[in-house]
């Protein structure tokens, strides 16, 4: 469940939202969430319930999840800016937990199941990729573009399995070394690409049409094995070793591009999913 599907979820409910370019998240107003699964008539109303349910889920002692929340400007019904609580999804669907509202029931039940989903993949990995593939068809993905995604996340868990193996373990730093691998390859930071692309929250590689996923691949593939046969004992090792392998796709992108005269970087999305298994160069000269 995505933002859009968050807020469709809520019917007529109009729901604040607040996209933060820096941490890559949404935030969604709790007033707003919690007015409506409660059908408070009004927003003091809403303020005043949340205000309540705030204090019950201290006592309960989740002053964790609390400090999870924080404050920003959001537009009011007087076209106002005011400082609002608002929560990430991860805390919005917690605090949604805590109201007991027959409109939440939904909500609590999808979360049930994604749990159920999650602890049966752990058990049986395969699962996992099942469902991926169900996921890119139900998204209406072509098999064969479905089956090179999964083959890149193969080559990606290969890839983050190496780095584990040489002391990476923050998430911080798989974002770095992947950010230098893709800068290496495609001549574009993950942020840039995803401007590129028109992808806020989104999975990049989601969004890549079958040549970029091949490209990608082989950086990621040769990074990895750059990385076994040097065997880095430092994080700054690993950041050389993945500008290295990500090096290795890059020249051969450039390769492609001189033999068809244009870029295979490109800013077609999964809206056109069609467009991504036929490929930049026959249709998106840039």
């Amino acid at each position: 469940m995505g933002q859009n599907d968050i807020i469709r979820a809520f019917g007529e409910w109009k729901i604040r939202v607040s996209w933060e370019a820096d941490e890559e998240k949404w935030y969604f107003s709790i007033v707003d969430v919690v007015g409506a699964l409660t059908e408070q008539p009004t927003p003091k109303r809403a303020s005043t319930y949340w205000a309540v349910l705030k204090g019950r889920l201290q006592k309960e002692g989740a002053s964790e999840l609390l400090t999870s929340c924080k404050q920003l400007k959001l537009k009011a019904a007087d076209g106002k800016m005011y400082a609002t609580d608002v929560a990430d999804t991860q805390t919005i669907f917690r605090i949604i937990q805590s109201v007991p509202s027959e409109k939440a029931e939904p909500f609590k039940q999808w979360m049930a199941r994604v749990a159920s989903e999650r602890i049966d993949e752990i058990q049986d990995p395969e699962l996992a990729i099942l469902r991926g593939a169900d996921y890119y068809r139900a998204k209406g993905y072509s098999e064969g573009w479905i089956n090179q995604r999964l083959q890149s996340i193969r080559m990606r868990k290969e890839l983050t399995d190496e780095w584990k193996a040489r002391g990476i373990e923050k998430e911080k730093d798989y974002a770095i070394l992947t950010n230098e691998l893709t800068q290496a390859w495609s001549g574009l930071t993950v942020r840039e690409y995803k401007d590129l692309k028109g992808l806020k929250k989104e999975n990049l590689r989601d969004n890549m049409t079958d040549i970029e996923l091949v490209l990608n691949m082989l950086a990621e593939v040769s990074t990895k094995a750059i990385s076994q046969a040097k065997q880095p004992t430092t994080f700054s090792q690993s950041k050389s070793i993945a500008k290295e392998g990500g090096s290795i796709a890059g020249e051969a992108r450039e390769n492609i591009e001189k033999r068809i005269g244009t870029s295979v970087v490109s800013s077609l999305n999964a809206k056109d999913k069609a467009a991504l298994e036929i490929g930049a160069p026959e249709i998106d000269n840039q």
